[in-house]
């Protein structure tokens, strides 16, 4: 089952239960998902384009967060947590750091990094293969530390 199914299957169960919270975000994220579609070229997202609307949708919240923090808003916190919550179920398994630790490896390796002035060359390997399972701010410093040892 593809993840546009999955989330079509899930809106309708939202709906037959009255789950408001997972309705008004699977509403969102289709909507997210159209919006992206019909920017420039109309094209189709495929599964991994969907999981790259997800994580932005959820950075987006994590970002409003500490907005709301600083606000003393602790309601908006909590609803930006639970849409969060929400939001995961469609993202694939997070990256152990031993895992990311071994991709940079392979990536160094694979493309002949010397050190760090071979950084976008690096990430240019390493980003197809960690979007949606790492932040990419957290890889980026994960791999300028890693060449900076070389």
């Amino acid at each position: 089952m593809s993840l546009r199914e999955r989330l079509n299957d899930d809106l309708k169960d939202a709906m037959r239960a009255k789950d408001t919270l997972r309705l008004s975000v699977i509403r969102g994220i289709k909507a997210a998902i159209l919006r992206e579609e019909t920017r420039g070229e109309r094209t189709t997202l495929d599964d991994q384009g969907i999981v790259q609307v997800i994580a932005k949708e959820v950075k987006e919240r994590q970002e409003a967060i500490g907005d709301f923090e600083r606000g003393g808003r602790s309601d908006l916190v909590a609803q930006a947590q639970a849409e969060i919550q929400v939001l995961t179920q469609y993202l694939p398994q997070p990256l152990s750091r031993a895992e990311l630790d071994e991709l940079i490896r392979e990536a160094i390796a694979a493309v002949g990094a010397q050190g760090p002035r071979d950084l976008g060359r690096v990430m240019g390997w390493l980003t197809p293969k960690t979007r949606g399972r790492a932040d990419g701010k957290e890889v980026a410093e994960a791999v300028k530390a890693r060449l900076s040892e070389l």
